[in-house]
């Protein structure tokens, strides 16, 4: 009986022992395989995700030995292309325009020089004279404000009638005239310090108020009365507008 329990047990631990073998077998072709699969794994080409480039990531970083990547150069090539092909393309500034002949300000002004100056009497309104002025010169002449006059031996030139001022300066073409009105006398005899002269003497402003020019005699050609009332207009480029004040 001894002998058959021992067998019985020599044959189970021999079981045990085949059983253990096969185990430790089995155990090993699994790691085996989960090994090759891992490596089968790392070693396949990964599909880039959608979206990204399939470039490497490392190109992108390459240097070009300045410590400049390839990518930021690229950049700053094409920003100065950009820059270079805006510069070229740009239009020229505007000049300003220049004076020209027919703007007032580079017109010379009217004086004894390039004019020709009569003085006539108008039977209306009475005791009023009418100034002419003609541009005898070959381009056009501004008459600014109005003329100064001298009647006789007067001290001071009348005062100009206000509201005889024209919008604008009195332009002159050549051959061309402008003309001022002259209230010589009232007509109801209340002026005072009158007095007969038949000299004239007719002088022009600049564009600053000052004197353009020396005075012009201009004949009267008869004695002609003035008094305190003695006034004169600007100067009109109509004649009916010299004597209408």
């Amino acid at each position: 009986m001894r002998h058959l329990h021992f067998r019985r047990a020599a044959r189970t631990s021999a079981l045990g022992g085949a059983a253990l073998v096969a185990a430790l077998a089995l155990t090993a072709c699994q790691g085996g395989d989960t090994a090759a699969a891992d490596n089968a794994a790392g070693s396949a080409p990964q599909k880039p995700a959608a979206g990204t480039s399939a470039a490497p990531a490392s190109d992108s970083t390459k240097t070009d030995g300045s410590g400049t990547s390839a990518s930021g150069a690229a950049s700053g090539s094409g920003s100065d292309t950009a820059k270079e092909s805006g510069s070229a393309t740009r239009a020229p500034a505007a000049k300003q325009p220049q004076d020209s002949d027919t703007g007032s300000g580079s017109l010379p002004t009217c004086t004894g020089a390039n004019t020709k100056l009569t003085i006539t009497s108008v039977q209306r309104p009475v005791n009023h004279m009418l100034l002419t002025v003609t541009n005898t010169g070959s381009k056009a002449c501004n008459a600014f404000y109005y003329p100064f006059l001298k009647f006789g031996e007067a001290q001071s030139v009348p005062p100009v009638v206000e509201d005889s001022k024209p919008q604008a300066v009195v332009t002159i073409s050549p051959g061309e005239s402008a003309y001022a009105g002259v209230t010589t006398s009232s007509a109801d005899g209340s002026g005072t310090g009158g007095y007969s002269t038949q000299d004239l003497a007719v002088g022009f402003q600049d564009r600053n108020s000052g004197s353009a020019g020396g005075m012009v005699d201009v004949p009267l050609g008869k004695d002609v009365y003035v008094d305190s009332t003695l006034t004169v207009t600007y100067w009109q480029s109509e004649m009916d507008n010299a004597l209408m004040y």
